[in-house]
């Protein structure tokens, strides 16, 4: 496979400009615009062994990639604003007994989670819940592209409830409700 590297630098100083506006006309949101045009760009080298000239030309081939990483990105900024409303709507807005036994047991749990996390997704989500930053002010303070801290924000939750749920198999005590803050629950809109 020599070349290529080379290849591939040909290809995004050709297609990126059309990539960029497509993205743009469905996204709108810069960052968004770069996460997907990144994306398609690694499709392409992923999959660059299975592009076929007969079944079509190579920029079709790159905007059907395109097409799927756009719509990717849409489903996932629905599901996030699905995600964020069903929180918002099923969570109090304080907590009942702030101090009591439960909230310090699901306290306890839940920092003895965070703790057992790799650095990165420890770092996005201490920033996220106890510094109640947004994602892309978290990217702005670590220098991380967006799309890396959206990673690492979905693998450390995910490792979070995996964990939280193992830990407190058989303790009907533990709510699974974490209050890491002294203050109401309120949920940025972006």
């Amino acid at each position: 496979m020599t070349g290529d590297e080379d290849c591939l630098a040909v290809a995004y100083h050709r297609w990126s400009a059309l990539v960029r506006t497509v993205a743009r006309r469905s996204l709108g949101d810069p960052q968004d615009v770069e996460d997907v045009t990144q994306q398609v760009f690694l499709g392409v080298w992923r999959g660059r062994t299975g592009y076929r000239p007969e079944r079509g030309s190579f920029a079709g081939w790159i905007m059907g990639i395109t097409t799927r990483q756009v719509a990717d990105a849409l489903s996932a900024r629905y599901r996030h604003r699905d995600l964020v409303t069903a929180a918002g709507s099923a969570l109090p807005l304080t907590a009942a007994e702030p101090d009591g036994p439960e909230a310090v047991l699901d306290r306890l749990l839940v920092r003895q989670a965070l703790a057992g996390l790799p650095a990165r997704q420890r770092r996005v989500l201490h920033l996220a819940f106890y510094e109640d930053l947004t994602q892309r002010q978290i990217a702005a303070r670590t220098g991380w592209p967006l799309g890396t801290v959206k990673s690492h924000t979905r693998r450390g939750l995910n490792r979070l409830r995996s964990r939280l749920q193992h830990d407190t198999k058989g303790c009907p005590t533990a709510s699974l409700t974490p209050q890491p803050a002294r203050r109401p629950l309120h949920i940025k809109k972006k």
